[in-house]
């Protein structure tokens, strides 16, 4: 796993979720730097800024989204990230309740957005504890394929 912090960007518009997800963060055994953002919106701007000033706030290193947000939805943001070359290998967990129990529709809706480039799916469990184990999860496998991808372009 990597030594540098790792640049967290949570886009999600449920304050007290936001709030649950940087305590779990922060509870971690990782070395990080969180940013929230509340909608679509706020989360392209800070991309594109992002993108402009590289030097003063770097890219995330992992976006966790979620998918019911005002102004502009999830799943558009995934969308403009993906197509977009300087922003499709940020890494994406979609971090979201907005699917019923339904296993078929889930499971259908989870295949959907790994196609359209969402690294990971998370539904955001009530229970803290399992939040920082789904949160740390996503994050090893995410920051071990990182490593994987620089050992290997430093090898080549």
């Amino acid at each position: 796993m990597n030594l540098k912090e790792l640049n967290i960007l949570l886009a999600d518009d449920d304050t007290d979720d936001c709030i649950f997800f940087e305590k779990a963060l922060k509870e971690l055994p990782l070395s990080t730097i969180f940013t929230a953002v509340h909608d679509g919106e706020q989360l392209m701007d800070y991309l594109s800024n992002a993108l402009l000033a590289q030097n003063l706030e770097p890219l995330p290193d992992v976006l966790f989204l979620d998918l019911n947000m005002p102004r502009k939805n999830g799943f558009e943001c995934l969308s403009d990230i993906k197509q977009n070359m300087k922003l499709k290998d940020i890494p994406v967990v979609i971090f979201s309740t907005s699917y019923p129990q339904n296993p078929d529709y889930e499971h259908d809706m989870i295949n959907m957005l790994l196609k359209f480039g969402a690294d990971d799916f998370i539904r955001k469990p009530d229970d803290f504890e399992q939040l920082k184990k789904l949160i740390h999860l996503a994050l090893t496998m995410v920051t071990e394929k990182i490593s994987f991808n620089e050992k290997r372009e430093n090898e080549l």
